[in-house]
């Protein structure tokens, strides 16, 4: 039993009063503030329900009575949790198997949203609403005495998990990444035209959301130019709020970086703008929001943005191997990696089983960059076939060198190389395994490499 669940609570449900000194929606702290309190300070006249938190989700008592609410909070899960009421108090960040009380303050009659909001948890299925029902209805509230100690479901974990496998590659509607086609102008400029809008994508089949987007995908359109290229972007904004585009590792003019108020004005609602530079050397960039990032980006406003060839070592002797001279790259592959908002942990705006599989023949040379627009970083594993790291953030490495697994920050771009030399249905994912896998089997961002 917890020790929480002490006589004070008679080991078993004391139903709310409405505190006649408090004002039905107050809150212990103000919204966003820690307010974990002792044992001890709990008054007796409190409900308090048990709330278990997990990958991802938040299950327990989620009925209570109208009055003072402290919350018994444990992370039964293995990730690091947060426990927040919307527009209220949270948790500390609680590590795997701790417990913690949090005091809600004293509730009104109506329903409250709880979530976690370690980034890309809330959009994981971690979100979850406390109904609070008159003091009048008390009776027919119940409230859990103490945890249950049965054990997991074992057989329904065993069906979830082969049911997300079979799902895959699981078809949704949109794609991202699709290359945009300029129009070359008279002096050889080539012109782009990006949309900023909030648009539906469907990440997951069935999870439909509404994504900050270019031109209506996740990741925007892949822009693709040569070294010398004038390049001309007209960025019509058609969000609720004003934005800009940073051109994130492609050099430009001061003008032309994309961070109003500092480099131009913000681009508000209903208005354009035009960037224009010259693509000065062979970059591998992004493209992204920089005006409200933490709610535009995580939403799905990034895209990438290639100068010229990605930088292949051919020739180069690394350890045991030789790079072809004559290499060719019958892939390139651009993954880019999320954790948060609405789009969550997924792989090129998709999450498993709708992340795409990638086909290749035997032999094959296949090119890899990782973008990470998220919020945390992320160690991307390949089953089978070592990766040969060629790049950091487009800059050549004067050494480059073999690893299974590449650990992408947020703003960071690696590109590899990959020999595919046996033939197989290989495994690709982050290995923070509460970033692939949960009680609901696998998901977010999980692919494949299939050689045939």
């Amino acid at each position: 039993m917890s020790m929480f669940h002490r006589p004070l609570i008679a080991g078993l449900v004391l139903f709310a009063l409405i505190a006649a000194a408090c004002a039905p929606d107050d809150f212990p702290a103000e919204a966003g503030a820690t307010a974990s309190i002792s044992a001890d300070s709990i008054g007796s006249d409190a409900t308090v329900p048990l709330i278990d938190l997990s990958e991802f989700s938040i299950k327990g008592d989620l009925t209570v009575p109208a009055g003072p609410v402290v919350v018994d909070v444990l992370n039964k899960g293995a990730a690091v949790h947060t426990l927040v009421l919307a527009g209220g108090p949270k948790t500390e960040n609680l590590n795997a198997g701790e417990e913690t009380l949090l005091d809600l303050g004293t509730l009104a009659p109506g329903t409250y949203e709880l979530f976690c909001d370690i980034p890309g948890h809330r959009e994981s299925g971690m979100s979850a609403e406390l109904t609070v029902v008159p003091s009048s209805e008390a009776d027919s509230v119940t409230i859990s005495a103490e945890r249950s100690e049965e054990g997991p479901d074992w057989e329904a974990l065993e069906e979830a998990m082969t049911a997300s496998f079979e799902a895959f590659p699981a078809e949704t509607e949109g794609q991202g990444n699709v290359l945009l086609e300029p129009t070359i102008l008279p002096d050889g400029t080539k012109e782009y035209d990006l949309t900023v809008a909030i648009t539906s994508w469907e990440v997951e089949p069935g999870r439909v959301v509404e994504s900050w987007s270019y031109n209506g995908m996740v990741p925007g359109p892949e822009i693709r130019v040569d070294v010398g290229d004038k390049v001309r972007v007209n960025v019509q904004n058609d969000l609720p709020l004003s934005t800009d585009i940073h051109w994130h590792g492609i050099p430009t003019p001061n003008a032309m970086d994309g961070v109003s108020s500092i480099t131009q004005e913000p681009i508000q609602p209903g208005e354009s703008f035009v960037y224009e530079f010259v693509a000065e050397r062979e970059s591998v960039g992004m493209y992204h929001a920089h005006r409200f990032g933490q709610i535009s980006i995580p939403n799905g406003l990034f895209g990438v943005f290639t100068i010229g060839e990605l930088p292949i070592p051919r020739g180069q002797t690394i350890g045991d191997t030789t790079i072809p001279e004559d290499l060719v790259v019958a892939q390139e592959i651009p993954m880019v990696l999320n954790d948060a908002g609405v789009i969550g942990y997924s792989l090129n705006g998709k999450s498993f089983p709708a992340t795409e599989p990638y086909v290749v023949e035997q032999g094959d040379w296949v090119a890899i960059t990782y973008y990470n627009e998220g919020l945390q970083i992320h160690p991307m594993h390949l089953h089978q076939f070592p990766q040969l790291v060629v790049a950091k953030d487009g800059f050549p490495l004067d050494n480059p060198y073999y690893a299974d697994t590449i650990n992408v920050a947020p703003g960071e771009r690696y590109t590899v190389l990959v020999n595919a030399t046996d033939v197989g249905t290989w495994v690709w994912h982050c290995h923070i395994l509460t970033h692939v896998e949960s009680e609901d089997g696998m998901f977010g961002m999980v692919t494949a490499m299939i050689v045939t």
